[in-house]
């Protein structure tokens, strides 16, 4: 893989298409594919959590991921990781990526924390002498030292985020992939996992950081991306998509119905 300059996009995605069904089917039969091509239609069940999606990343930008639940945020960023493979369009990755896409980040239940460690810093290229080299700052950051030998499956959520985040910020990459998983976790760690990131970013890693959480979409990030209705609505700097998607939610039914019952819990 050749490494792209600073001119030159680290992430190209071109017409990117992906199409679900709502039973939950994402892989159809070969007579459904050659059926579904003859016809050239779509069965009822099935949607496009987005469409006709295009745009570049450069070296270094911090990109935060706007929209609703259920918009394609966490879709797009398991295509960039390689892990879900587009319907339609392309996406070229100039460079490796550190996924923190779900709260396994790729981990085995079954294997110990000890073992995850080495399991997926090695899948991502790192040697057993690298992984030695930082196992004691991996564990020192998770603060599970008592729990190596414990298998990841007995793990809290709260222990899973740990770990995983701290392997997977750790990995010899590029480009970082955060969606929400720090949603999950005390203050104190998110603090550290917030100080983790910044420190990142002014090495020069890429970011794409999907969260609900305005403060921290602006505090890592300066250019948004927003996804509505099957379609990318923006693509822009963050403050401005933030206010776009905050105008239109406020246009959305039962967008005061909700506002008033966030009021009433307050006042209770």
């Amino acid at each position: 893989m050749t490494a792209p300059t600073a001119t030159e996009p680290l992430v190209s995605v071109r017409d990117l298409g992906v199409l679900f069904s709502r039973k939950r089917r994402r892989h159809r039969s070969i007579r459904e594919l050659v059926l579904k091509g003859q016809t050239g239609g779509m069965r009822g069940d099935e949607f496009w959590p987005f469409r006709h999606v295009n745009f570049d990343i450069y070296p270094g930008e911090a990109i935060g991921v706007v929209g609703r639940n259920g918009q394609g945020k966490s879709t797009l960023l398991s295509v960039i990781a390689g892990v879900l493979l587009p319907d339609e369009g392309t996406v070229d990755v100039r460079a490796g990526v550190a996924p923190l896409i779900a709260l396994t980040g790729g981990f085995e239940g079954e294997l110990t924390a000890r073992e995850n460690i080495y399991l997926v810093a090695q899948l991502h290229g790192m040697t057993a002498a690298e992984i030695a080299g930082e196992f004691d700052e991996i564990v020192g950051f998770a603060e599970i030292g008592d729990f190596l030998d414990t298998p990841y499956k007995h793990f809290s959520s709260g222990m899973k985020v740990r770990l995983a985040f701290s392997v997977v910020s750790r990995l010899h990459e590029p480009i970082l992939l955060v969606d929400e998983v720090l949603a999950v976790g005390d203050r104190v760690f998110k603090q550290k996992c917030f100080e983790r990131i910044e420190s990142l970013l002014d090495n020069g890693q890429t970011l794409f950081f999907v969260s609900h959480s305005e403060n921290q979409l602006r505090r890592f990030c300066r250019r948004g991306l927003y996804l509505e209705s099957g379609e990318m609505r923006a693509d822009g700097p963050i403050d401005e998509v933030l206010a776009q998607y905050e105008a239109e939610s406020e246009q959305r039914p039962g967008a005061r119905r909700t506002r008033q019952k966030v009021a009433a819990a307050a006042v209770d």
